[in-house]
């Protein structure tokens, strides 16, 4: 079972200190893990830090390998991020968007032929289920889409770790449910999948592992039933909860007021 382990990480900003001294326990293959809290609570950028996309000081370390320490090569190995939104003025299609994923990686296997480029973009476009769209250019697709285009774009080069980002933020009921299957579906890969999400109850629907942060901090974490509590949830968001079983023996969340 691979691990990302996150020790003491210090990042944020220019001028702007977001996450000091930030300790979580590990996160796991074979797992989705959703990083939920309220608004500046830290999430996209702890995402944003792992995938070093800002400076950090501490430890971010995949199978007790410094992710900072990694070649380029090694760390397009590893970690995939899908980011929150998706410029809407690429002049791609869903199809040359998805192979350059694969050419601008520095992975062996994106050195192949076209036709073998061209065959894992159908692929993995067929596996989020969006084939139909391959040939679409970017510009032209609804937000939901290009999300869906983004996801494949991310999954595409195989990571070991698969970041995402409110991956559900421009989505229909439909296409959320299908973006949670898919990401368990990573995870069950093998994979290491952390994602952003804002909905209480599709991270107490989908994750196996649950972590609230709120200003940079860890409030809790653990199976989602034990890391969503009125208590918790009270005290970062600043409402009044109950978590109910409905009649499928699944957790809901029902909002009752403000505190």
């Amino acid at each position: 079972m691979a691990t990302l382990q996150i020790t003491d990480l210090h990042t944020g900003y220019p001028g702007k200190p977001i996450i000091a001294g930030l300790t979580l326990p590990p996160m796991v293959s074979g797992e989705v893990t959703v990083l939920t809290g309220p608004n500046a609570a830290g999430k996209s950028t702890l995402l944003r830090a792992i995938a070093g996309l800002l400076r950090i000081k501490g430890s971010v370390a995949y199978e007790q390998q410094e992710l900072s320490r990694m070649s380029s090569q090694k760390r397009a190995e590893v970690v995939s991020f899908m980011p929150q939104s998706v410029p809407n003025d690429i002049n791609l299609s869903v199809m040359e968007a998805v192979i350059s994923a694969l050419k601008a990686s520095p992975l062996d296997a994106a050195t192949g032929a076209n036709e073998q480029l061209h065959k894992r973009a159908i692929a993995i476009l067929e596996r989020i289920g969006i084939p139909h769209l391959a040939l679409e250019p970017l510009n032209q697709l609804s937000g939901g889409q290009r999300q869906m285009a983004s996801l494949a774009r991310s999954v595409v080069r195989e990571p070991k770790v698969l970041l995402l980002d409110e991956p559900t933020s421009a989505l229909d009921l439909r296409h959320q449910l299908k973006v949670m299957r898919l990401a368990q579906s990573f995870a069950a890969d093998g994979r290491i999948v952390v994602m952003v999400l804002h909905d209480l109850n599709l991270a107490l629907r989908w994750a196996h592992r649950v972590i609230v942060m709120d200003k940079g901090a860890l409030v809790s974490h653990g199976r989602p039933t034990d890391a969503v509590t009125p208590e918790v949830i009270a005290q970062v968001y600043g409402v009044q909860i109950r978590v109910e079983t409905c009649t499928l023996g699944l957790p809901n969340l029902i909002v009752d007021r403000e505190l």
